[in-house]
């Protein structure tokens, strides 16, 4: 029983760095709106957050990124996890990004940047990129 406890503890935390991440891409052009927090929610359980847990996820998640300088805290997690999951991540990433009808010049550098720590190939992150802009538009 103990063992399992630990396991849900440190998947919570999981998925608290996989939320800070989105957040720090909803924040990035320093227009945080409800639109990219459904986004974020519906992203949560597509992954297998529960309802009842995305309060708490995202109040934790938020601390989280104000109080980081840096995003690889949060990749580290998204790293190691299956190409379909990396592929639901950042299909939420460039979701949040396009939820505004537009990408800036910080949020495409964090895209790029993301590409290369998560070891997504930039055929993929294109491909992905043009698929939820048309989305969007």
């Amino acid at each position: 029983m103990f063992f399992k406890k630990k396991v849900d503890v440190s998947q919570q935390e999981n998925f608290i760095k996989i939320t800070a991440l989105l957040v720090h891409a909803a924040k990035i052009d320093e227009n945080y709106s409800v639109e990219e927090e459904e986004i974020i929610k519906k992203t949560l359980i597509k992954l297998g957050v529960e309802n009842n847990q995305l309060k708490n996820i995202l109040k934790d998640a938020k601390k989280i990124e104000e109080n980081s300088n840096q995003i690889l805290l949060f990749t580290k997690e998204v790293k190691n996890m299956s190409e379909e999951k990396k592929i639901q991540i950042i299909e939420a990433l460039w979701q949040i990004i396009y939820s505004n009808k537009q990408a800036d010049m910080y949020e495409t550098s964090l895209m790029r940047r993301l590409g290369g720590l998560l070891y997504i190939d930039s055929k993929t992150m294109g491909a992905i990129k043009d698929k939820v802009k048309k989305e969007f538009a």
